[in-house]
């Protein structure tokens, strides 16, 4: 935490420093004579190692300081410092020897800060060599070649004063052919906490344990009622196995005072993986094999918190800047977070059987602004995490204060060190870099005890997210020596936060503009809520239909919650992926449930029904799903007597169902029909199906005037035969009065006998041949032809 005055007072008693210094002086007298010869060169900003063109002076020999042991000496120990010398050098090095010198205590903690930049020796705050036989000598040093050594020398040659943090140096002294005499060619410093004794008030420290890791699950399950979950590889599987990140984590923790805070997202997750699960490999799945993988690590973790503070993040660890600045805005953003929260409790009670604390809320770094310490407690969180560099202090302290500061709204900043909470965030694979952070760590850590050694303060250590194997092996190490040292005593998260607060801490919430813009840029941006939304709207527009909505809301809920976590940070090509394939594997299972094509159907017939078929190739049944079949000319095609008409249906799962609609044709032709499904709320569902109806026989309008026609004509031939019949008898008669005898008549005047008369009847008789101008018989015979190609529906 930032300090306005270092506290002095730590360092050895004047008159041993004054006889330190004065021989210092007469020993490196010819030294410094030599090096006020050479121009003088700016001190580095960094400790990065130097290049051949630079390795002059002091940093012609690189020394690296891989192991300290102990770390926290006390009287009686020897101090073993092991590590390797390279000469960057282009001259050999001849007549070298490594030695270990102690210069004075460092003043306060931003002391700490300057002296760990230093790269080059200086006589007044190095100190002088412990020499005699507490040195490693080397006959030469061949440009190029590393060369280890080892040394240990006893505390009491050390010549520690009071307490406090001393500035260590391993350094090599030798010779090259342009300056043939003694002078240090290389140096490493660290720094040496002594508290030989109990301090009179100790440091009461948290220090977070965080098991976190990335997404691996997707939104898609396995065929079956089962539900299989499908990872995106097996790559939880690895981290959890032996040896592995989280792995380590765990063997790490569980033997250490710490509070864990876990992520439910990966406990959801590695219980899956207990299981049956699938992996994606490709475009195909393959079965996952690391069931008993799963069931250890999670039986170790469980025993592992038993009697611990657990700390419950929200599900997935949701990124709450993004979300204050660019996601309140989009509808629904602020519920997914309320959701995740919600969840969190649940989720870590079902798989680790412990009741977590679920009231805190960490925004990435402790970086914070108003508008994420508003997004951070509207879920019903009243403690956020910050950090010290963003929670600063004014400079009214001069020590650090209690992490716990009351922000205003009942909210409580519980904010951590900085300098602690980023010590290991470097490349701890290297040993030396291990040995630097970890003795940095504890100087930090005394210091911080030291600035007001009558006054316990409450301190709060909140590492980075996700720590690498080596970075967590390295935090290890430095948190078993703090707990075994004699200043600091370790206390649970929620403790912390109950302390009373110094009243003299900041408590100002910075403001936006303060945000830092490295943070800023690694952001979730607006479109990926956006795309969250989309995903949202399709799964409510969808789960309305479901007869068992738990399957689908569920797991895509836990997706959503996914898309949102801080673990994108510095991935964002494959957040969009991750997002995209969530909506489209959503949009796999909505056209699940669809409406099969029609080609052109045909009515033979005034009225008729017309089948549509619904489709479900879900596992469950579909309900409260209406359709509706539209006429785009109702006046030529009716259905139920109106240009449309719905029905509710149900359809089961894994099964399709045909509707039926009454039409009647009015006219001849074709005519488009749309099909479409629809939500109970009356939104729409799936694409419409078009299809065309071709009605191919007479219509009864048409069919009356037909037939009137047909009596007509029918009457007037009756008529014309009739007149023709009698005018045919008539002239029979004539002609039969004139050329034979008269006959004998019965009493009607009609002839008795066979004659000319029966002839003629016969000749105009029913069997005659119609008159040329008769007309033809209006039906068509009937077409024994195939109707055509088209749908054929009931009549």
């Amino acid at each position: 935490m930032a300090e306005a005055v270092d506290t002095q007072g730590m360092s050895a008693s004047p008159a041993r420093r004054w006889l330190r210094r004065t021989g210092a002086l007469f020993a490196g007298a010819p030294l410094l004579a030599c090096l006020l010869q050479l121009p003088a060169a700016p001190e580095a900003h960094s400790a990065t190692k130097s290049s051949p063109a630079e390795a002059t002076g002091s940093n012609t020999v690189d020394v690296s300081l891989d192991s300290l042991a102990p770390t926290v000496p006390t009287d009686g120990d020897t101090i073993t410092v092991s590590g390797t010398v390279r000469n960057n050098g282009k001259q050999p090095v001849t007549s070298a020897h490594v030695g270990v010198r102690v210069g004075g205590t460092v003043s306060g903690r931003s002391a700490i800060d300057e002296a760990a930049k230093r790269t080059r020796f200086n006589q007044y705050t190095d100190g002088t060599e412990v020499g005699g036989k507490y040195v490693e000598k080397f006959s030469r040093l061949t440009p190029g070649v590393a060369q280890s050594f080892s040394i240990s020398v006893p505390v009491e040659e050390l010549d520690l004063g009071a307490d406090g943090v001393y500035q260590l140096g391993v350094s090599l002294t030798g010779r090259t052919a342009a300056t043939p005499y003694d002078q240090v060619l290389g140096i490493q410093r660290t720094f040496l906490p002594w508290q030989p004794d109990e301090a009179n008030s100790k440091t009461k420290t948290t220090y977070l344990w965080p098991l976190l890791s990335t997404s691996h699950l997707t939104a898609e399950t396995g065929p079956g009622e089962q539900q299989t979950p499908v990872f995106q590889n097996e790559d939880l599987a690895d981290e959890i196995s032996r040896g592995g990140r989280l792995d380590q984590l765990l063997s790490l923790g569980k033997e250490l005072n710490i509070t864990w805070v876990i992520d439910p997202d990966l406990l959801a997750s590695v219980d899956a993986m207990t299981r049956s699960y699938q992996v994606k490999s490709g475009t195909e799945t393959v079965a996952g094999k690391n069931q008993a993988v799963a069931k250890r690590w999670l039986a170790e973790l469980e025993e592992a918190v038993q009697g611990e503070e657990v700390v419950a993040l929200p599900f997935a660890d949701p990124d709450l800047a993004s979300l204050a600045h660019n996601g309140k805005n989009v509808t629904g953003s602020l519920s997914h977070l309320k959701d995740a929260t919600d969840v969190a409790a649940d989720t870590v009670e079902t798989v680790l059987h412990v009741e977590p604390e679920t009231d805190f809320s960490w925004p990435v770094n402790g970086a914070v602004d108003p508008s994420i310490v508003k997004v951070a407690t509207s879920a019903g969180a009243d403690k956020v995490i910050a950090r010290s560099d963003s929670l600063q202090e004014t400079g009214r302290l001069t020590y650090t204060p209690n992490a716990a500061r009351p922000i205003g709204g009942g909210t409580t900043a519980v904010v951590a060190d900085a300098r602690l909470s980023t010590a290991f965030q470097g490349d701890m694979t290297k040993a030396d870099n291990a040995t630097l952070a970890v003795q940095r760590f504890l100087a930090q850590s005394l210091m911080t005890n030291l600035q007001a050694p009558d006054k316990q303060r409450s301190v709060v250590i909140a590492p980075q997210r996700m720590p690498s194997a080596s970075q967590a092996q390295t935090m290890a190490q430095a948190l078993t020596a703090l707990q075994n040292g004699n200043w600091s005593q370790s206390q649970d998260l929620s403790t912390a936060a109950d302390t009373k607060p110094d009243p003299n801490a900041n408590t100002k919430v910075p403001a936006a503009s303060a945000y830092p813009a490295s943070l800023r840029k690694q952001q979730l941006p607006t479109a990926a809520f956006e795309t969250i939304l989309g995903t949202q709207t399709d799964l409510d527009r969808f789960k309305v239909i479901l007869s068992d909505k738990s399957r689908v809301v569920t797991p895509f809920g836990r997706a959503m919650n996914r898309e949102m976590s801080t673990s994108w940070r510095g991935r964002a090509t494959e957040a969009r992926a991750y997002r995209d394939s969530v909506r489209s594997y959503l949009g796999t299972l909505t056209d699940q449930v669809r409406l099969i094509k029609k080609s052109e159907t045909k009515l033979s017939g005034r009225s008729a029904t017309i089948p549509v078929t619904v489709q479900n190739n879900l596992v469950q049944g579909v309900d409260k799903l209406v359709l509706r079949l539209t006429s785009l000319q109702p006046k030529r095609l009716e259905i139920d007597g109106d240009d449309y008409a719905e029905q509710t249906i149900t359809v089961s799962g894994g099964h399709s169902q045909s509707v039926k609609f009454d039409t009647n044709a009015n006219v001849n032709g074709e005519v488009a029909v749309v099909a479409q499904l629809y939500t109970e709320d009356g939104q729409k569902y799936g694409p419409p199906v078009t299809f065309d109806v071709s009605v191919t026989e007479f219509t009864p309008t048409v069919m009356l005037v037909i037939a009137g026609g047909v009596l007509l004509l029918v009457l007037a031939g009756f008529r014309m035969y009739t007149q023709r019949k009698r005018a045919a008898a008539r002239r029979a008669e004539e002609e039969t009065e004139e050329d034979t005898p008269v006959e004998e008549t019965s009493a009607t005047g009609v002839p008795t006998a066979d004659g000319p008369v029966e002839e003629s009847l016969a000749r105009s008789g029913a069997d005659e041949p119609e008159h040329p101008s008769d007309p033809p018989a209006d039906t068509a015979q009937e077409s024994t032809d195939p109707s055509g190609t088209g749908e054929r529906v009931d009549r």
